[in-house]
């Protein structure tokens, strides 16, 4: 599904304005600008599959210009380590930064979890068969995810990601999954 031209330029003139915005003010400002994105719904409402536990969720985390605590703790829920049962918060930045990506692509699709928080003790352990797993992760911080959305091709998700400037972007097109962080922007 083709970004819509409409959203795009939209999303363009917000993107403007974000990065004047973040020159005067750095620290945070970005972060901010997305929270108040003109293109990103209102009342948020995400769907998420873990595809390690199977275990689904629907929710409106967002709504009234503020988020839902009973929502975010089940979104901590399903973002949890599942190889030690940990649960750590979520960034809700991270969360935004996945709406404005959905309303970029103008799409409400089921966000297929492969990776959300990582317990320290896990990171550990994916570092060691693993050299794409970094020492100082944002998952160990609840700061990324691991993800595709149901039906909707990668690079479309990575491309929209890229255009927020809203952190880290990661592509992994062989494992099947976009990488996004609330840490600094970047894109590999």
């Amino acid at each position: 599904m083709p970004i819509n031209t409409v959203d795009r330029r939209q999303f363009l003139r917000f993107a403007t304005g974000s990065v004047a915005l973040a020159t005067l003010y750095p620290t945070g400002a970005l972060a901010s600008a997305i929270e108040s994105n003109p293109i990103s719904k209102k009342n948020k409402v995400l769907a998420f599959n873990n595809l390690h536990t199977g275990e689904k969720l629907q929710t409106q985390f967002y709504s009234n210009n503020k988020f839902i605590d009973s929502e975010l703790n089940k979104i901590y829920h399903i973002f949890r380590d599942f190889r030690q049962n940990e649960i750590h918060q979520i960034d809700t930045h991270l969360l935004s930064q996945l709406d404005s990506i959905q309303s970029l692509l103008n799409t409400d699709a089921e966000v297929q979890i492969i990776s959300g928080y990582r317990s320290p003790l896990t990171n550990e352990q994916l570092r060691s068969n693993s050299s794409g797993v970094a020492k100082k992760s944002f998952h160990m911080l609840g700061q990324a995810m691991d993800f595709r959305l149901d039906g909707v091709p990668l690079d479309e998700v990575r491309d929209a990601a890229r255009i927020l400037k809203a952190g880290g972007v990661g592509y992994y097109p062989n494992s099947n999954f976009v990488h996004i962080d609330s840490g600094p922007v970047r894109s590999w």
